[in-house]
């Protein structure tokens, strides 16, 4: 499979997996948490608060991992996706991401504690439905 079929089928994937597992490192130790994934291609995004430990983790170590498919309603296909992660300067983002569930930690998508982590894919390990394993690395 060719790197660009490879990145399809990732993107549909991620289509399909709207939670993953993301792992920060704190204090030399990994730290995960579940958080809802928004994606364009691979441009992987995460909403979260800027009074979270996860904003200073990312300035102290930016290397990070998401795990994709272990939903159980899922489609099989598991993403195990090493990136690394920053707050976005992309502001447009907030507009675009903002969605009434997000309601519930911030009063909008100017909320100034509001931020968009963007995620950048070095590795990505795909488990296809049949379990066979493809490896896309940027």
């Amino acid at each position: 499979m060719n790197k660009q079929h490879i990145e399809q089928q990732i993107s549909e994937a991620l289509d399909q997996n709207h939670f993953c597992t993301f792992a920060t490192v704190e204090g030399n130790k990994p730290k995960l948490r579940y958080m809802v994934l928004f994606h364009d291609g691979l441009n992987i995004h995460l909403a979260t608060s800027r009074k979270t430990h996860k904003v200073e983790e990312l300035e102290q170590n930016p290397n990070v991992s998401l795990l994709c498919g272990y939903e159980k309603k899922g489609t099989g296909e598991i993403l195990d996706i090493q990136a690394t992660a920053a707050v976005t300067k992309d502001e447009s983002l907030r507009q675009k991401i903002w969605n009434d569930e997000l309601k519930r930690w911030f009063d909008g998508p100017d909320d100034p504690d509001y931020v968009i982590l963007d995620i950048t894919p070095t590795r990505i390990e795909y488990n296809d439905k049949e379990m066979n394993l493809h490896v896309w690395e940027s």
